[in-house]
């Protein structure tokens, strides 16, 4: 069983992810968002795509079951298993111009756009290729008779985690997210695994209690 890797707070990274791979994205401590973005490996054109996937999956509310789409109508990630299922696919990576916008009494950050560009680069990816990233574990309610967005705290605990299955040969994006709102305030670690066979719950909540234990000691 491959262990976990550590995103620190406010970072991110990017990694291939082939087809008929899992991966698993865990909250080790609770209340953080990461930010996932896919990529085509064979065309990083071909990205994920937040307008496709509500078209075809009829719903903005994305668990266990629903598929992710690319901006060409073909399947990047479908979700095996959700721990939380609560997710956002509405909101942009945080920016600095979001941080200017949102956050004017607090200091300028790249956010979650900034780190995503320079890990994607390597690969090919400019950073007016990044689109709306599916944010894991983010908390955005709509009101149904507004619609006005609202970005609470998220409803993660520590230790829950989201399962993804690749359909295709990626390029992943993927980080622990830098803004206020979204995180409750505090920034925290984002750990994620990549295994060649479906993982069970009782083999991630394992590691994820191992994983909240090792952040625990060193507190």
């Amino acid at each position: 069983m491959n262990q976990f890797e550590v995103i620190p707070p406010r970072s991110g990274v990017a990694f291939e992810l082939r087809e008929g791979q899992t991966l698993t994205v865990c909250d080790p401590l609770g209340c953080q968002v990461a930010d996932l973005l896919a990529f085509a490996a064979d065309d990083i054109r071909e990205v994920i795509s937040n307008g496709r996937t509500f078209d075809y999956e009829e719903t903005i509310s994305l668990t266990t079951g629903n598929r992710l789409w690319s901006n060409r109508s073909q399947v990047l990630l479908e979700i095996l298993e959700d721990a939380v299922g609560r997710h956002d696919f509405l909101l942009t990576p945080c920016s600095e111009a979001t941080f200017r916008h949102f956050y004017p009494d607090k200091p300028v950050h790249r956010g979650c756009f900034g780190n995503l560009a320079e890990a994607l680069a390597p690969y090919g990816v400019e950073p007016d290729a990044i689109p709306t990233a599916f944010n894991l574990f983010m908390n955005v309610p709509v009101e149904a008779d507004s619609g006005k967005l609202s970005v609470l705290p998220p409803t993660s605990r520590a230790g829950d985690w989201i399962a993804l299955l690749a359909r295709r040969d990626c390029i992943i994006g993927l980080t622990a997210c830098s803004a206020y709102a979204s995180n409750g305030g505090t920034f925290k670690p984002i750990h994620y695994r990549i295994s060649n066979e479906r993982p069970s719950s009782r083999e991630v909540d394992i590691q994820s209690g191992e994983a909240q234990a090792v952040h625990h000691r060193h507190d």
